[in-house]
């Protein structure tokens, strides 16, 4: 590990892992631009390099492009990559309220701190946790998107149908494409550009991004209504920041981590289940959603630690953890490298590499972020006519390049229509969204545990694992009614009296 520190410490190595996380920063702060797609982009740049110097930058524009989403999230409500959704459910509303530059900090100060939780586990006890993981099956994978699914409920303000609607709308949204159990299209109407649904990069630009373009269209008075008050040069975080948000950083880091660490899964739902989890255990749970601090930090920790948890199985098994995990096992095999247990013994200096320039890179993002969040945050001082037009430029451009195809843009508008529907009928846009992504999985694994299981659903019971997570759901579901019963016969008993 020593000797991976000290062959990252030369300046052709630090140059790609700066250059990496910068361009990251930059691409993760656009929407319709994510840390897959500036990979992806990049990843045939890194054919004629040393495998150490592409791993080096590849690394720093993973950790840059999760990282920078969060700059939108907060400032427009408009989340840089899917990780950073969860961010404008309280990251917005404190912009909204004067505290832009407070809720960049906080969020930022808690990227770095899930990135350093997730490292201890990448480098420390990384093969132990694969190996927990490896015993995951159907039934595990389906009882965890289920727990996720239901945990949507905590996370809507108001109506607790509205936001069961809106995740039951998401997932039907997913269901036009091919069945991959048969094989067959499903609901494409007769329509050959319906063969491969609607993806996640148009919908989420168009839910988000377009939604917020049109509603700001219809409502010009809007116009940089106060977000940046008392802008000062010193950074509103302070020392007792750790004693208030430090058991949620480190809870949500262990929770980022270790659903980073499941195949497939991601941090968009890293994020989800750390701020459920930080909101059911709050004694203000009112308050998020409308600028509370510990949504932030929850959120931003969860999705950045799923990074380091989402590189162990990567440098381990040679399993991706996530979409970027598998363009990485790309970049590796072009350089003749075998990702798995093998890696260490054939590469180490790419092994432990890839450890080492992710603890680096989370400390350039701090450097890089850190110093120029004020500047960033005077974003919001451009005039919105201009700042949108260039946003939806990008929205565009982003909807187009996923597939080279202007059907994912009319998607991106469409859908864009649809979330400025539900929005004006008071329909939550988070639990829609990642009803939209979560269907899948649930499927997917669903069907190939009851395949597995002749259609028996009690082998769940014998699945510790699973049954766990399920027992959870229905917790997560039933505690908001056992506490609404409590607390009326509390209050009937103090008007007996």
């Amino acid at each position: 590990m020593i000797d991976a520190f000290i062959t990252l410490a030369s300046i052709d190595n630090l140059l790609f892992l700066l250059g990496g996380v910068a361009l990251g920063i930059v691409v993760g702060a656009i929407p319709g631009l994510t840390a897959s797609m500036l990979i992806a982009l990049t990843l045939p740049l890194t054919f004629h390099m040393d495998s150490v110097n592409a791993v080096t930058l590849l690394i720093g524009e993973y950790v840059g492009g999760i990282s920078g989403g969060l700059i939108t999230a907060i400032l427009l409500r408009m989340p840089g990559t899917p990780a950073s959704i969860v961010t404008t459910f309280d990251g917005y509303p404190m912009a909204l309220n004067g505290q832009p530059e407070r809720a960049l900090a906080l969020g930022i100060l808690a990227s770095v701190v899930g990135g350093l939780i997730s490292w201890v586990f990448l480098a420390g006890i990384s093969p132990t946790l694969a190996r927990i993981a490896l015993q995951f099956g159907p039934w595990e994978y389906f009882g965890l998107v289920l727990m996720a699914l239901v945990m949507l409920a905590a996370l809507t303000q108001g109506s607790l149908a509205k936001g069961l609607l809106a995740a039951v709308l998401g997932m039907a949204f997913a269901l036009p494409g091919i069945d991959t159990s048969i094989g067959l299209p499903r609901l494409t109407f007769g329509f050959s550009l319906m063969a491969s649904g609607f993806g996640l990069l148009p919908v989420l630009i168009g839910a988000f991004a377009i939604s917020q373009i049109l509603r700001d269209c219809v409502r010009p008075e809007i116009e940089n209504t106060g977000r940046l008050k008392n802008v000062g040069r010193r950074l509103p975080v302070y020392w007792s920041d750790a004693r208030r948000h430090g058991p949620n950083m480190l809870r949500s880091g262990i929770i980022g981590t270790w659903i980073g660490l499941l195949p497939g899964i991601g941090g968009n739902i890293a994020a989800l289940i750390s701020y459920s989890t930080t909101r059911q255990l709050s004694a203000e749970p009112e308050k998020f959603g409308t600028g509370h601090e510990p949504g932030v930090v929850s959120g931003e920790t969860a999705n950045n630690a799923s990074i380091g948890g989402a590189l162990i199985p990567l440098i381990t098994m040679g399993i991706p953890g996530s979409v970027t995990e598998a363009i990485l096992i790309g970049a590796l095999t072009i350089h003749n490298l075998q990702p798995g247990p093998l890696l260490f013994q054939n590469a180490p200096e790419v092994a432990y590499g890839i450890i080492a320039a992710y603890l680096v890179a989370n400390i350039f993002m701090l450097i890089l972020m850190w110093g120029l969040v004020r500047y960033i945050a005077r974003l919001t001082q451009i005039p919105r006519s201009v700042l949108l037009t260039t946003i939806l430029v990008f929205c565009v451009i982003g909807s187009f390049a996923v597939n080279n195809s202007f059907f994912d843009v009319w998607v991106m508008i469409g859908f864009g229509v649809i979330g400025l529907g539900l929005e004006a009928a008071r329909v939550p846009l988070g639990p829609f969204v990642i009803g939209f992504v979560l269907s899948p999985i649930a499927e997917e694994q669903l069907r190939a545990a009851l395949m597995m299981s002749d259609g028996n659903v009690a082998t769940i019971l014998g699945r510790p694992f699973a049954l766990a997570f399920v027992v959870l759901a229905l917790l997560t579901l039933l505690w908001p009614l056992v506490a609404q019963r409590f607390a009326s016969r509390q209050l009937a008993k103090r008007e007996s009296r």
